[in-house]
C-alpha cells in the first residue's frame, strides 16, 4: 500500500439529494472503478446480464425489493492517495432523519442532482424540494465541504447547456441560502464519466473528476484551538493505591474542544466546583495530553462531586448555563411538533426535560422564507424556544459543534424526534 494512503486521515463523506438521483449508483461506480469490489461480490449484483451498481450499497431486503435506499449504508475504499468512508443516505423525505444522522459527522457531502428531472432549458426553473432540503440541512449541520454532482447528463439532449444552466441555478440557490459550494461537477454514474477518471472536454468542463476532487478535500478539524470542554461519560473509582490514578477517581469521556493537559484549572458544571487536572490518561491508560476528538480519562487534584452528564470546562471558558434556549430544529418525528409538548433533551451525556414554549417560525425550503407556524410537520426545519427543567451549559452551534448540538427524544416512544442546534 502507498505510504501516503496509510498516513493521510480518511475522508468521511455522504451522498444525498432527492430520491432516484443516482446516489447508490454513484457509490457503486466509485467502488468498482477504484477496484474496491471483489469479483464474487460484483457477480452477486448482476441483473439480466447487467451490473446493478446500486445493489452494492442497498443491503436491506426492503431496499433491494423496492429499489430505494432506506437506511444509511457505509462503505470503505481507498486510492493511492487516501482512504474514504462513504455514507449512502436515503433520498426519500420520510427518511430525512437518517440523512441528518449521517451528515452530523461527515467531513463532506456530495449532493446528487438528476438533470433529467429538471426543466433546465427554461429560465427560472426550480430545483427539487429534497435537493434544497438536504442542502439546507448540510448548512445547518456545518458540513465543511459541499459538492454538487449533476448526474445523468448522458441522458439529456444537450449535456453542456444542461450542466451550465443547472450549475447556475444551484449557485443562485446557494447564494440565497448562504451555502458555500466547494465545487459543481458533471457526472454520469451509470456510464462512469467524470466519476473516477476525467472525461476531457465533456460538458465544456475542464476541472477534476469527482474522485480527484474528493482526494483533495480536508477532513473536519476538531476544535483543538478552543478552550477545554469535556463531557463526562463514566466515573471510575480505583481502590488500589498502586494504580496510576493513586486511588483517585478517573472521569472518562471524550474531549469535545481544546486539549486536556495536566495542570489545567477547570470548573465542573453544573456544580461550579473548581479543581486542577492532575493527570490525563489515554484510552489505554497512558499519561499525556489528549486533544479534541479523542477519548480521555481525567484525574483531578482533589475529590469533587462529578457525575455522568457533567461538563468539565476550562476555568476561563465563556460557556454559560441556560434554562431557556433558542434552537433550530430539524424535525424528524412522524408526528408534528406543537407547542406545549415535553421531550427529553440529550446534550453531551446529560438528559433533561425540555418543554416546547413556542414555535417561532418554519423555514420554507422552496422560497427560503421564514413563515409563521403553529406546528412543525415531519422533516420540517424551524426555529423553536425551549424551556429546560434543569440548566444546560451550551454555546451557539456556529461557535462549537460539540457544545451547541443536542437531540430531542420522545418521552413515551423513546424515538429521536429532532436534531437541535443552539442559536446565539
Amino acid at each position: 500500500m502507498n505510504t501516503q494512503t496509510s498516513t493521510r486521515p480518511a475522508l468521511k463523506f455522504i451522498t444525498c439529494g432527492s430520491v432516484d438521483d443516482g446516489k447508490s449508483t454513484l457509490i457503486g461506480r466509485l467502488l468498482v472503478d477504484s477496484k474496491s469490489v471483489l469479483q464474487d461480490h460484483l457477480a452477486g449484483v448482476q441483473r439480466q446480464g447487467e451490473t446493478d451498481l446500486a445493489l452494492l450499497t442497498d443491503g436491506l431486503s426492503a431496499e433491494r425489493e423496492q429499489g430505494i435506499t432506506i437506511d444509511v449504508a457505509y462503505r470503505y475504499f481507498s486510492t493511492e492517495s487516501r482512504k474514504f468512508i462513504i455514507g449512502d443516505s436515503p433520498g426519500h423525505e420520510q427518511y430525512t432523519r437518517n440523512m441528518v444522522t449521517a451528515a452530523s459527522s461527515a467531513d463532506a457531502a456530495v449532493v446528487l442532482v438528476d438533470a433529467t428531472k429538471l426543466d433546465w432549458s427554461t429560465q427560472g426553473f426550480n430545483l427539487l424540494p429534497q435537493t434544497r432540503r438536504h442542502s439546507l440541512l448540510l448548512k445547518l449541520l456545518r458540513v465543511p465541504s459541499v459538492v454538487f454532482a449533476i448526474n445523468k447528463l448522458d441522458a439529456v439532449e444537450d449535456a453542456a447547456t444542461a450542466f451550465v444552466n443547472i450549475a447556475q441555478a444551484l449557485q443562485s440557490f446557494a447564494d440565497e441560502a448562504g451555502i458555500d459550494i466547494t465545487a459543481i461537477v458533471p457526472v454520469s454514474a451509470l456510464k462512469g464519466w467524470n466519476v473516477v477518471n476525467p472525461q476531457p472536454d465533456w460538458c465544456n468542463y475542464s476541472g477534476p473528476s469527482l474522485l480527484q476532487l474528493l482526494e483533495s478535500l480536508p477532513v473536519t478539524a476538531f476544535e483543538e484551538d478552543a478552550e477545554l470542554a469535556f463531557a463526562v461519560q463514566w466515573v471510575e473509582k480505583f481502590h488500589d493505591s498502586a494504580d496510576t490514578s493513586k486511588g483517585r477517581r478517573v472521569y472518562w469521556g471524550r474531549v469535545g474542544t481544546g486539549v486536556a493537559r495536566p495542570g489545567d484549572s477547570i470548573r465542573v458544571f453544573p456544580s461550579g466546583q473548581t479543581a486542577i487536572v492532575k493527570e490525563v490518561l489515554s484510552s489505554v491508560r497512558q499519561p499525556g495530553e489528549i486533544a479534541a476528538g479523542h477519548s480521555a480519562g481525567l484525574v483531578l487534584d482533589r475529590e469533587v462531586d462529578v457525575s455522568r452528564g457533567d461538563w468539565v470546562l476550562a476555568q476561563t471558558h465563556t460557556a454559560q448555563a441556560h434554562n431557556q434556549l433558542n434552537v433550530t430544529l430539524a424535525w424528524l418525528d412522524d408526528e408534528p411538533l406543537v407547542a406545549g409538548r415535553v421531550y427529553w433533551a440529550l446534550h453531551g451525556h446529560r438528559w433533561v426535560k425540555a418543554k416546547v414554549v413556542r414555535i417561532v417560525h418554519r423555514l420554507d425550503v422552496n422560497t427560503l422564507q421564514e413563515m409563521d407556524a403553529s406546528e412543525l410537520p415531519p422533516n420540517a426545519i424551524g426555529h423553536v424556544q425551549l424551556s429546560l427543567q434543569q440548566p444546560l451549559v451550551t454555546m451557539p452551534f456556529d461557535l462549537s459543534r460539540a457544545m451547541g448540538s443536542m437531540v430531542l427524544v420522545d418521552t413515551a416512544s423513546h424515538k429521536t424526534s429532532a436534531a437541535a442546534m443552539v442559536q446565539a
